[in-house]
């Protein structure tokens, strides 16, 4: 994605990718602003030719985002489809403060809800707009997570390298440190790295695996301590979590109640077995089942859900009138 022009301040003049650069790079220095300290006050705010997000004045394009009195960014006045779409999707990373800390799962998975072949092949089950996707969250989150087993199958960079944004804190939980120091988030330097294992496996002054920092977790009911871990990583300044695989390990942050969304990007692909996405304990009845808040997404051929687990979902329990609508 190319770099929005330095002499054009208006959003919403240009092509289409120019719009959309534009945008991204709005939504780059709203959650900048946001993480370093949110405005005092509510206003109007607009790029600069710098790409720095200000309040409307002179030297300042057209106000695109506002600030509120309760926190948070939202759109000023109407914006085209393309952008009302990017904004919808993503400010709610941008809005991420201090005080306001938020952790996002995210799986790709199969029609029938796999997300690698059994033998771990999972290159690719959603498209490239989904594999964007993931960049552009890693580059407005804080820290990116994932397992021991997404590393050992993928062995994955883990940064931001298609949405032209900074890399986050790569953090890989390995409670029995089985992965070879040879993998890529070990070696790279690309970004700042923590090993996540058992504090009992660490040695004496023992502190860093390679490249990578290490980082002792206790264990609770045999599995690391992953509130520990959340509070752990938020004392570091990393308030927005991304856990983005694999199955196991967003399974496990979703069933400790860490996860405050929870993104699902649905491929039009069967696999017919597999290796299964989001696994909990089973509930014998369905109004025990977890049926979050949620919105829906077209991201190229793959179906979004964006889940807000700490909203209400809706009653759908009654059928609706003029309740089907094409998406895609």
């Amino acid at each position: 994605m190319s770099q929005p022009p330095s002499e054009a301040l208006n959003l919403f003049a240009g092509s289409e990718n120019e719009r959309l650069a534009w945008g991204w790079a709005l939504l780059r220095a709203a959650a900048r602003s946001a993480r370093a300290g949110p405005p005092r006050s509510p206003g109007a705010f607009g790029l600069d030719r710098a790409g720095r997000l200000r309040p409307s004045g002179p030297g300042v394009g057209q106000p695109v985002l506002e600030w509120g009195a309760a926190g948070g960014w939202t759109p000023v006045g109407p914006v085209t489809a393309d952008l009302e779409a990017l904004f919808d999707l993503y400010l709610p990373v941008c809005n991420v403060t201090a005080e306001a800390p938020l952790t996002i799962g995210h799986l790709g998975q199969s029609l029938d809800g796999y997300i690698a072949t059994g033998t771990g092949d999972s290159n690719y089950v959603t498209g490239s707009e989904n594999i964007v996707h993931l960049h552009r969250m890693r580059a407005l989150c804080d820290a990116v997570v994932v397992g021991a087993g997404t590393v050992s199958d993928d062995d994955p960079r883990l940064t931001a390298r298609l949405a032209d944004g900074e890399n986050p804190v790569r953090v890989v939980l390995d409670p029995s440190r089985r992965l070879a120091a040879e993998r890529n988030v070990f070696v790279d330097g690309n970004a700042r790295t923590l090993l996540v294992c058992d504090e009992a496996l660490l040695g004496a002054g023992e502190y860093r695996s390679g490249a990578a920092e290490l980082v002792g977790v206790g264990r609770r009911a045999g599995r690391l301590d992953l509130a520990a871990l959340v509070e752990r990583l938020r004392a570091r300044g990393l308030y927005a979590i991304f856990i983005e695989g694999g199955g196991v390990t967003v399974s496990s942050f979703l069933e400790a109640g860490l996860l405050d969304r929870l993104q699902v990007a649905i491929a039009s692909l069967v696999t017919g077995s597999g290796r299964p996405g989001i696994r909990l304990p089973a509930n014998e009845r369905i109004g025990e089942c977890l049926r979050p808040s949620h919105r829906i997404f077209a991201m190229g051929a793959d179906v979004l859900f964006d889940c807000d687990l700490r909203s209400p979902a809706r009653d759908d329990a009654q059928p609706k009138r003029g309740g089907l609508r094409r998406i895609y």
